[in-house]
């Protein structure tokens, strides 16, 4: 359940909200959404894959943390193990949001029913005594416009991608040390192959886009399945 609502320093003038890792937190997730303009720092710790939206034909980029629902492999108690967290999982449970039409300015809202909302004294306020934005609300706002940006600005990476047919279909299917059989199934990658037969026009195109960068740094990240592996069979060993 969630139950947004506008965030305002008067109605959550004493809100507090935890920023530890924990499963209980919501942190326990096999995937989250990135966008283009951030693969670069993505793709150091993760790999990115892609996927169809249900019932629709546009595509989403995904950083993998593991390999079925409710696994997340950088998560170890209540510590992230990871130099780096995607912004859509670190803005949780803030969200940008705009008027019907989707036009105007977005408005950072909340959700009242995350579990990262603080029910004691603990966690970090959003506004000082006085109804000001502290330092964290102001880093929040950051990464919400950093997203929010990358997300509206990500239709067209997609429609390039599509336009020269550089995604193909990928699944994985790996033989742990336990002798157990794990998948990831229904993904998309880009297809190198291509990427690397397109002319010299295509890929100036690209380029002068700034989608190039992004497509070398997605196929960068692929590197980060064989760590994702690793991990899987060090939590299988209790490690």
């Amino acid at each position: 359940m969630t139950r947004h609502a506008v965030l305002d320093n008067k109605t959550h003038r004493d809100l507090r909200i935890r920023t530890d890792a924990g499963a209980e937190l919501g942190d326990d997730i096999m995937a989250t959404l990135t966008v283009p303009s951030e693969f670069r720092r993505v793709q150091a710790h993760f790999p990115i894959l892609f996927r169809r939206e249900t019932g629709r034909e546009a595509f989403t980029a995904l950083a993998m943390f593991g390999f079925e629902n409710g696994e997340n492999l950088f998560l170890d108690g209540d510590r992230w193990d990871a130099r780096y967290r995607p912004l859509s999982a670190a803005i949780q449970p803030f969200l940008i949001g705009r008027p019907a039409g989707g036009d105007g300015p977005g408005q950072i809202h909340i959700d009242m029913e995350h579990p990262r909302i603080a029910v004691t004294g603990e966690g970090i306020r959003l506004f000082d005594v006085d109804g000001m934005a502290t330092p964290y609300l102001d880093e929040i706002a950051g990464r919400l416009g950093d997203l929010d940006e990358g997300y509206r600005e990500s239709g067209a990476f997609y429609d390039a991608l599509l336009a020269y047919d550089l995604l193909e279909p990928f699944s994985l299917e790996v033989t742990l040390d336990d002798g157990s059989i794990h998948s990831l199934v229904g993904f998309h990658i880009i297809d190198e192959a291509k990427l690397r037969a397109l002319g010299g026009e295509a890929l100036g195109a690209l380029h002068a886009a700034g989608h190039l960068m992004p497509m070398f740094m997605a196929l960068a990240s692929l590197s980060q399945l064989s760590v994702l592996v690793a991990r899987k069979n060090r939590r299988l060993a209790g490690g």
